[in-house]
């Protein structure tokens, strides 16, 4: 094996093929050129977030004010990229993966963050789906002997990977002694095995990229995609990434991401759950003007919401990037014809107020769905592939983005208990081995769980009294309804005790998913 590298980890069919001795020497070269600036910005964050706790304020950088006013734009998208109106969603599971790439998107966003699960099955067979996908040889044959194969018939959705945030490390890979970075060990693995052979077959190596707090999270993705772009002969400027908003701190500079990562960006993503979580995480413990009602009343509607999705539409098309809806929560059932029917009425709303809005496309989870939101935005952008000529011109104003004013709804029984309820069930998922799960009929996956608990964490340190009982939000009234809610899950022991210690502990964990890491293979 490579020097200073070590993997472990439960055996996987097929590693072989995907920790070859190149690719642990890539995914360790860009752990050593990176990973000390990677660890200085986590601690930056921390500064930040305590600057944020002491001012209760957060606002634009004034030294970069120029690159907000300026003219420029980002590289042309690649002929693959040009089109993004229907992008599907969902973990690199095999099945899962082949109807993603059947469904009829243009885009499948391969996703090894927030709808997998880090396990080192997952990571590593994912890895495997990948390189199959990318060379057209990917089948799954079901346990009732169905056979599900990629179609010959139409185009496949182009592949967009989504690695891991900054914060997660992968210890399955130690370099030097030290855990490497998860996000480049997701990147790396798949730059190195498929770069060439997308390339090859006319399309190329795109990314999105989560969780980023600023610009200089950005800059330091370049700079991995220029390192990797020479290491392994490929033109710079090859890459794609289309960059999730969905921060609050990243809110403030949309502008700053996108000059960063100009010469391989493609546009930016309304990541609505991330963005509310990260919201209630800032301003967590900055008074009751900051605390949200139920979560089920938080809807795109809302002002600070439209603010937020108004300026990346905004930003995006000022500099020639695409605009990406978020993902709609509600899932269709094929057991169920009025279930169906709601989530097929709700989503084509969602999907109406993001075409009308001036994006260019957006996310569905389902591939019933792709139908849905195809014909929405077919009517709306008619034959042109994207709205990129679509530019509001107008200033955006910093109190838009914080001011939760407006938020119809309150706080109330049903609410907490559909927290408790959401965020345990998906916990005992996640450790199981599932990154999104269908609960209630809507689609969760860690955002989501970070949203509920994240919520009773707030409730509870600042008092807040329940609208409907006059009861206040304790930790003791946490814990009594954690006992009646209780269900039949092998993991649901595991999955209450990590709930309890993310959503009432004094110190809060900035990710749910870091703990959670400690508990699985």
């Amino acid at each position: 094996m490579v020097d200073h590298v070590a993997v472990s980890g439960p055996p996987v069919e097929r590693s072989e093929e995907i920790l070859t001795e190149g690719a642990l020497s890539f995914v360790a070269m860009l752990h050593h050129a990176f990973a000390d600036r990677r660890n200085k910005l986590l601690e930056l964050r921390e500064e930040r977030r305590a600057e944020v706790a002491r001012t209760g304020r957060l606002d634009y950088l004034p030294e970069t004010a120029d690159i907000r006013s300026g003219f420029w734009r980002v590289a042309p998208a690649p002929a693959d990229l040009l089109d993004r109106r229907v992008e599907i969603t969902g973990p690199t599971e095999r099945k899962m993966m082949i109807n993603a790439l059947n469904s009829g998107a243009k885009v499948w966003l391969a996703d090894l963050e927030d709808a997998n699960t880090p396990h080192w099955q997952n990571v590593i067979s994912g890895q495997v789906n990948l390189r199959d996908a990318t060379a057209g040889t990917a089948s799954f044959t079901n346990p009732d002997g169905r056979v599900y194969a990629l179609r010959t018939d139409a185009p496949l959705a182009t592949i967009v990977v989504r690695p891991r945030g900054w914060h997660l490390d992968e210890r399955h890979i130690t370099i030097d002694g030290f855990p490497a970075i998860g996000a480049l060990v997701d990147f790396g693995l798949h730059f190195y095995h498929n770069a060439n052979a997308l390339i090859n077959k006319g399309s190329g190596p795109y990314y999105y990229l989560p969780k980023m707090e600023s610009h200089q999270e950005a800059r330091l993705w370049n700079q991995v995609f220029r390192l990797a772009q020479s290491t392994l002969g490929i033109d710079h400027g090859t890459i794609r990434a289309t960059v999730l908003i969905e921060t609050i701190p990243a809110a403030f500079e949309m502008s700053e991401i996108l000059y960063e990562l100009r010469e391989h960006a493609s546009g930016l993503n309304a990541g609505r759950w991330d963005y509310l979580f990260s919201i209630i995480k800032y301003f967590r413990d900055a008074g009751s003007e900051f605390v949200l009602p139920d979560r089920g009343d938080i809807t795109m509607t809302a002002p600070f919401m439209r603010a937020y999705t108004e300026q990346l539409v905004r930003t995006c098309h000022a500099h020639g990037a695409f605009a990406m809806g978020g993902m709609a929560a509600f899932i269709p059932s094929r057991r169920d014809a009025e279930v169906n029917a709601i989530a097929f009425a709700k989503v084509r709303e969602d999907k109406l107020r993001e075409a009308n809005g001036g994006f260019d496309g957006s996310w569905v989870a389902h591939p019933d769905l792709v139908p849905v939101a195809q014909e929405v935005f077919d009517e709306v952008l008619g034959s042109a592939p994207n709205q990129l000529r679509v530019n509001d011109e107008t200033t955006p104003e910093t109190v838009g983005l914080i001011d939760l004013s407006g938020v119809p709804g309150s706080v109330t029984s049903a609410g907490l208990r559909a927290n408790i309820d959401v965020g345990v069930r998906y916990l005992a998922a996640w450790l199981g081995g599932l990154g999104a799960v269908a609960i209630h009929n809507l689609m969760e996956d860690a955002a989501t769980a970070e949203i509920s608990r994240s919520q009773i964490w707030q409730w509870v340190h600042g008092s807040v009294v329940l609208a409907d009982t006059g009861e206040t939000v304790t930790s003791e009234l946490v814990a009594k309804i954690l006992a009646e809610e209780a269900f039949d899950d092998p993991h649901y022991e595991q999955a209450r005790e990590l709930f309890e210690q993310v959503a009432l502990a004094d110190d809060f964990a900035p990710f749910l998913t870091v703990p959670a890491y400690d508990l699985i293979d």
